[in-house]
């Protein structure tokens, strides 16, 4: 029984080139449905392969196009989350600026009009602001102000002691204004010592022994 032998297939070196050229572009990464697709003229057995590469690479560059909207969506998902952060350390600082203002009564003098509770953290965050104010400007005088203030523990009571401290070691004549009956009721029950702070009954009256210590007349003794 005999056998037809196949006859060889016919392949210009351009066809083999241009495959080759497209291997080459894919193994790189730069293809493009555009410019790596084969211009597929003769129907025989390379062209199947020639048509493979062809879907093979508007694949490849189906898939890049949806992985590079993703990246875009997803940087822009990064911005926006950025700006989020942004805006809410902005507020959180507005909010911070808020609760302890430090207001600039005279000429030397501050105050720090205290509201609501204050925490520990919250204290921290007074003391720095109010030291950093005291430095800045170079005052002399600040009056710490507790006419908001509703509750005070022993807790509480220590953190204006240490702000008083703190800032009479920069040089500042300190008086805490506003202490209400209920408060100083509180303070001398749970043993809190504040003979060390002088302490007015508002900030009429602590504005005014800041303007006396300032001309000289004030009490020395209590800086």
């Amino acid at each position: 029984m005999s056998h037809t032998p196949f006859a060889p297939l016919s392949i210009s070196p351009e066809r083999i080139g241009r495959i080759i050229d497209v291997l080459s572009l894919i193994s790189v990464g730069e293809f493009s449905a555009e410019r790596t697709t084969i211009d597929i003229r003769e129907q025989d057995e390379l062209a199947a392969l020639e048509e493979t590469l062809n879907i093979f690479v508007r694949e490849l560059a189906s898939t890049r196009r949806e992985h590079e909207e993703a990246l875009t969506r997803l940087a822009a998902s990064h911005r926006e989350l950025e700006e989020k952060l942004a805006t809410i350390d902005r507020q959180r600082d507005a909010i911070r600026d808020l609760s302890t203002p430090i207001i600039e009564l005279w000429d030397d003098i501050l105050t720090l009009p205290i509201v609501g509770v204050v925490d520990t953290q919250r204290a921290m965050e007074m003391t720095e602001r109010l030291l950093h104010r005291v430095v800045q400007g170079k005052a002399r005088c600040v009056i710490i102000d507790l006419t908001g203030v509703e509750v005070v523990d022993t807790m509480t009571a220590n953190h204006f002691i240490k702000m008083v401290g703190s800032a009479r070691l920069l040089g500042a004549y300190c008086v805490v204004t506003g202490i209400s009956p209920v408060i100083a009721q509180t303070l001398v029950q749970i043993g809190v010592d504040l003979r060390e702070v002088k302490t007015l009954g508002s900030l009429k009256e602590g504005l005014r022994d800041c303007f006396l210590h300032l001309n000289g007349r004030g009490a020395g003794a209590h800086r």
